[in-house]
């Protein structure tokens, strides 16, 4: 018998992680076409996509042959995730990568869009990249672009390493490309719609809008632009924090602040109850401010 060849061996390693990751994908029945998949990423929750749930009740999902009837915990339109819970479930959670996807690496998008079984798709992760602009209102902080096929039915199913660990979920709904958002994103945001239903979103308290900055303060920043502030909410996050009408806010946590899409990207609810630091254009000179991000209600 001839000994294994490195391209067996990683063909060997790939099936095992699809293997390894199937104990935690089910199939989500929440529309009348094609289902979709879900993760379970805690005990009796499940994490899928928020466009396959296309009706409120008469939910179910499947594993093992059983359907489990469940109900919508939270969903979350902007980043397209929903969770959904699932009483007396006994699979395992998935496990998570530990580190963020990486452009290069193989990547397996992995679904269960009927009883047959698992599918799954290989690709190479093409592209880390956001803010996305999701055209809710609000943007999506971070997406993984991959160019493994998403076969119908495979929203709302992990995007797996080589080890079978999650590296994100995948999505169609923000148009023709598949992407997937990052597990600790992912995460972070099932967590906000399991204890409350909605996600946790930062705010700072002011409305604004985009301008360019002269060239005269250009040299004191990196920056092209910032949202000039036209108004500033009482005892708000940015009034505790000395933001004036009249400021033009550059940089909130080192990154620009080039227009709402990028404030609201920023204001991610794990930075909610942190002390960040804000630069801001004021009569013509850089000023260095921090500010307490506070919750949107």
């Amino acid at each position: 018998m001839s000994e294994p060849t490195a391209l067996s061996n990683l063909s060997n390693q790939l099936a095992d992680a699809v293997e390894r990751a199937a104990k935690s994908i089910v199939t989500v029945r929440g529309r009348a076409r094609q289902p979709a998949s879900g993760v379970v990423y805690a005990k009796g929750l499940v994490l899928t996509a928020n466009h396959v749930l296309e009706r409120d009740e008469d939910l179910t999902i499947e594993a093992n042959g059983s359907p489990i009837t469940v109900t919508i915990a939270g969903r979350d339109p902007a980043s397209d995730l929903a969770v959904l819970k699932a009483a007396g479930m006994e699979l395992e959670p998935a496990s998570v990568a530990a580190g963020g996807a990486r452009v290069g690496q193989l990547a397996l998008a992995v679904g269960r869009p009927s009883s047959q079984g698992t599918s799954a798709s290989l690709g190479i992760v093409s592209l880390v990249g956001g803010p996305l602009r999701t055209g809710r209102g609000l943007s999506l902080e971070q997406y993984i672009r991959t160019d493994a096929t998403p076969y119908p039915g495979f929203s709302g199913g992990p995007l797996i390493d080589a080890a079978g660990a999650v590296l994100g979920i995948t999505t169609t709904g923000f148009g023709q490309v598949a992407l997937a958002v990052p597990q600790a994103i992912a995460w972070r945001i099932a967590h906000g719609l399991a204890e409350k239903g909605t996600p946790r979103r930062g705010y700072i308290g002011v409305s604004s809008q985009p301008v360019r900055l002269p060239d005269a303060v250009k040299s004191q920043t990196s920056q092209e632009g910032g949202l000039l502030v036209l108004r500033v909410e009482d005892d708000s996050p940015a009034s505790k924090a000395g933001i004036m009408l009249g400021d033009v806010v550059v940089t909130l946590v080192g990154h620009a602040a080039g227009d709402t899409d990028d404030l609201l990207a920023l204001l991610s609810g794990d930075r909610v109850g942190k002390t960040v630091p804000v630069e801001v254009i004021r009569g013509g000179k850089l000023e260095k401010l921090e500010i307490a991000i506070g919750e949107r209600s």
